[in-house]
């Protein structure tokens, strides 16, 4: 009988934002495949270092243990070659990642395959890979750079701004088009009507049912947001609909974010503007968030 991922939390990870690649990645752009597929062949048995994501990844396989059954799945997804991708399994191998599934191909698009795998989130430093999977529908988040130093709890820790990512963009468009006292109006309006769904939202429910499979959760959970009073009561009465649990949540009405990162020492933080990411992204592993190619904030910030 097949295995059914359906129960499962599946990531769908490039091997760029599992493994630290940019050296042959800049082979690729400067000198072309051949070069590239040269390089790596020529290194296959030396294992990479760890990337963007990697402690994520190793921390969310390890509650497959924790918990003694299938919590997670995390699926490789490359635009590799199987054979230029032997020096990722490799590198699995090495650091002992509990990860036997890959989909390398070739160069074509990966999102016609998020589906087939299930993914619940797909990560990648190719913006084009990840807006793809947005406007697939899929969860996904362009991976910056790591910090060079990083202070991560024992726990899972993962962060989300609110509004284009846990929620849907409708208030932010509203925020932005129309400004502050506009947006704070609409929520003021509409506090108990429950805030649509945003990209992330089905991701939230999915970890928010890994926290209830443990007795003490190994899983914690926030939300950072520039919402501030009166405009937060509206995110509680949403969460409270879901039936989700978050551990934390800060709302920062305007101030800086990556303070609180750094000392909430998340694993990972999403959100869909720059200016925040290129803060956080200095103290803690951030993803960008795009908006659906056909949105009006996808035309905005054009």
């Amino acid at each position: 009988m097949a295995l059914d991922l359906s129960q499962c939390l599946v990531i769908g990870i490039s091997s760029r934002a599992l493994f630290d690649l940019e050296e042959p990645n800049d082979i690729f752009n400067s000198s072309g495949v051949e070069a590239y597929r040269k390089f790596q062949l020529d290194n296959e048995k030396s294992a990479l270092s760890k990337g963007a994501a990697f402690h994520l990844v190793e921390a969310l396989l390890k509650l497959n243990d924790l918990s003694g059954k299938k919590l997670v799945e995390v699926i490789v997804m490359s635009r590799n070659s199987p054979d230029t991708g032997l020096r990722v399994f490799n590198s699995i191998s090495h650091y002992g990642l509990d990860i036997t599934r890959a989909a390398f191909s070739g160069g074509e698009n990966l999102s016609d395959y998020l589906e087939a795998f299930n993914v619940d989130l797909f990560l990648s430093k190719s913006e084009e890979d990840v807006q793809l999977a947005i406007d697939a529908g899929c969860a996904a988040a362009i991976l910056y750079a790591p910090p060079k130093e990083i202070d991560m709890s024992q726990q899972i820790r993962i962060a989300f701004d609110a509004d284009a990512v846990i929620f849907s963009e409708e208030s932010e468009r509203i925020y932005k088009s129309q400004g502050l006292a506009a947006f704070l109006e609409h929520e003021k309006v509409n506090v108990n009507k429950p805030l649509p769904e945003g990209p992330f939202a089905k991701l939230l429910k999915t970890l928010s049912f890994l926290q209830a499979q443990f007795e003490v959760s190994p899983i914690r959970l926030a939300i950072v947001t520039a919402r501030n009073s009166p405009a937060h009561e509206r995110v509680v009465q949403t969460l409270r609909t879901w039936n989700v649990h978050v551990d934390e949540a800060f709302f920062l009405g305007g101030l800086s974010k990556d303070q609180i990162l750094k000392a909430y020492r998340a694993h990972i933080f999403f959100d869909d503007q720059e200016y925040h990411l290129d803060d956080t992204s200095k103290v803690v592993p951030s993803g960008k968030v795009p908006y659906k190619t056909g949105s009006p904030l996808h035309q905005l910030k054009k």
